[in-house]
């Protein structure tokens, strides 16, 4: 009787630290997400080789991953649990994925307006949904339903929106639709699908946070360094070497964006792919602020009009889960 008080409050000092936890890596994601469409359009250069800066940033994922291994103590025990098979079956597959998302990333970054941009990206909330479902069986409520359905209301508005008008990027419609609507919606798609693989992975393989971020992160630069054998890009890196265009200011949008994803995959493993879509509504209010003030453009009216149903969205979507019924339990 005397030990129940005590092993009744573990679990709930383990669940308050995770949820602070959640909310730190949240915190720290949503500052990340916010300003980086306003750094990468502002410190990397047209001329940049988008696959050299894709590179340079799976490399620092994965200095940064092992140095937080090695910080928390876990590093020493991969010789006796890491096998490549095993690290194929979790990562390899996701790790793929995850580069080319990146480069569409890269090319939209470019082509498309901060808050629109940000915006358009988190359709992935909705294809991370739908993959979870099919591959997890994660379902969802009715409300849930309803808020997907909402944001991608958003993104069909703002897609015909920046379609037809030059929007606040400047360029002319063709190039704001196929360099930066398309490419950064395909890349949502990607990401949902890579998301549901990694979760997969972590609760069947038991895979930690920062060894599927140094796998995928070695897998993704193999396919990167392979496809510069035929690709534009590698024609590019070798005709003008891998740093051209670059400025000492461009390595702080890479270094900002393997931060970004080291929190990703932490918050995937601690709460979920679908359940950090709380995170996007103070990102969006952060880029939206700081454009207005750094750039001095106001959003404009498919923006204002598209923005408060991502909002709904997304509060709708962690208002309402999903409740197990007596007989699914």
């Amino acid at each position: 009787m005397a030990t129940s008080p005590k092993s009744s409050t573990r679990p709930a000092k383990n669940s308050s630290a995770s949820g602070a936890r959640i909310w730190l890596y949240s915190l720290l994601l949503t500052l990340q997400y916010g300003l980086q469409p306003l750094i990468s359009r502002r410190f990397i250069r047209r001329e940049v080789i988008v696959t050299t800066s894709v590179l340079t940033c799976e490399v620092a994922k994965v200095v940064f991953a092992i140095f937080f291994m090695a910080k928390e103590g876990t590093l020493k025990k991969l010789s006796h649990q890491w096998t490549l098979v095993d690290s194929l079956i979790a990562s390899g597959l996701p790790a793929a994925i995850y580069a080319l998302q990146n480069s569409l990333l890269q090319i939209s970054y470019k082509n498309l307006d901060s808050l629109t941009f940000s915006m358009l990206n988190q359709t992935k909330i909705f294809f991370t949904a739908f993959f979870m479902y099919i591959i997890l069986r994660q379902k969802q409520s009715i409300q849930q339903i309803g808020a997907l359905l909402l944001l991608i209301i958003a993104a069909i508005l703002l897609s015909i929106g920046e379609g037809s008008n030059k929007g606040s990027s400047g360029g002319n419609p063709d190039q704001t639709l196929f360099y930066g609507i398309i490419p950064v919606l395909v890349a949502s798609v990607l990401s949902g699908l890579a998301s549901s693989l990694c979760q997969w992975a972590s609760q069947i393989k038991k895979h930690s946070s920062y060894l599927m971020t140094v796998e995928m992160s070695v897998v993704g630069c193999l396919c990167l360094l392979a496809s510069t054998f035929k690709s534009p890009d590698g024609e590019a890196i070798r005709k003008h070497g891998f740093f051209y265009g670059w400025t000492p200011l461009t390595v702080i949008p890479v270094i900002s964006n393997a931060l970004g994803g080291i929190l990703v995959g932490l918050i995937t493993s601690y709460a979920g792919g679908v359940r950090k879509g709380f995170v996007i509504v103070s990102a969006l209010l952060v880029t939206a602020l700081l454009q207005f003030i750094f750039e001095g453009k106001p959003p404009s009216w498919y923006c204002l009009v598209a923005l408060p149903l991502v909002m709904s969205s997304i509060s709708i979507y962690q208002k309402y889960p999903y409740r197990v019924k007596k007989k699914e339990a």
